[in-house]
């Protein structure tokens, strides 16, 4: 079955009752909607101000004044996991959202134009997936300086390769569609017919992809927060606070580390479950 077929159509009845009927989707929808609330009311729920310094024991245990304890610093680490959900999850949406603009905009001129257009798209396409994601945010903290801008950049241009390969092969074989044919005869124009027919019909497949993306680049960018090129302490993000409660692992304190991984374990599980299911229901419309 062809990456056009995927794409088209809306999921039928059944597919969409045996979604809702699906215990690990029913989950994983859960999942994201607590993260996009955290994400965007973290600092609201947060009972204390994340970089406050409060007076007892430093790496503390959970507590009922601490729930998640406390850090190497002595600051409330459920307040910083709150407040640090907004950039932890904003960096891999920008990279899905610019990679994925990029890369459907250079699929579908390609499959459109073919000839030298999708011969030099193609040749661009295939150096930049030759080189990995996470080096070349590194070479570009290295010319641009640390924090989350670099990396984003960086990681949307390493990216946009899969969407271009995907969207492509599903461009092409949704362009030979005789109904294409029918609408150019009609003298309907190629914007049109691109924004019209030829993405709607590429949605799910494209959407599928871009869940399942960003599951990857928030892996990728809480990577780089961890290596010290991201954002930069005291900032609460995820990634720092791996990194910054590595020494505490050691004393038998893994909270400061432990529960901002958890989210980003679950964060990820929950977007790649999700990506997939959509995948499922788009095949399910053609059987």
């Amino acid at each position: 079955m062809s990456i056009g077929q995927l794409a088209r159509g809306r999921t039928p009845a059944p597919a969409r009752r045996a979604a809702a009927h699906d215990p690990l989707l029913v989950a994983a929808a859960l999942v994201l909607v607590a993260i996009i609330v955290i994400a965007l009311l973290g600092p609201l729920l947060a009972p204390y101000d994340p970089d406050q310094l409060y007076a007892g024991a430093v790496s503390a245990p959970p507590s009922l004044a601490h729930p998640f304890g406390t850090d190497d610093l002595g600051r409330d680490v459920l307040s910083r996991v709150l407040a640090g959900a907004r950039p932890s999850v904003a960096g891999p949406v920008l990279v899905v959202a610019v990679s994925t603009v990029l890369g459907v905009a250079v699929a579908v001129a390609s499959a459109w134009f073919g000839g030298a257009v999708d011969g030099i798209a193609s040749r661009l396409v295939d150096v930049i997936f030759a080189i990995p994601g996470l080096v070349l945010a590194v070479l570009a903290v290295a010319m641009f300086g640390k924090g989350l801008l670099a990396p984003v950049v960086a990681l949307s241009i390493a990216y946009m390769p899969i969407v271009v390969r995907l969207v492509r092969a599903g461009a092409r074989a949704e362009l030979g569609r005789p109904y294409i044919a029918a609408l150019r005869i009609q003298g309907v124009g190629s914007l049109a017919i691109c924004f019209r027919h030829l993405l709607p019909a590429l949605l799910p497949a494209i959407l599928a992809q871009a869940t399942v993306g960003f599951g990857y680049a928030m892996l990728d960018i809480a990577a780089i927060s961890f290596l010290g090129l991201g954002a930069q302490p005291p900032a609460s993000d995820w990634g720092v606070m791996i990194a910054g409660g590595q020494p505490a692992l050691l004393t038998g304190a893994p909270e400061q580390s432990m529960f901002p991984a958890a989210l980003i374990v679950l964060t990820v599980l929950a977007v790649n479950i999700v990506g997939a299911r959509t995948t499922t229901w788009a095949e399910a419309k053609d059987r």
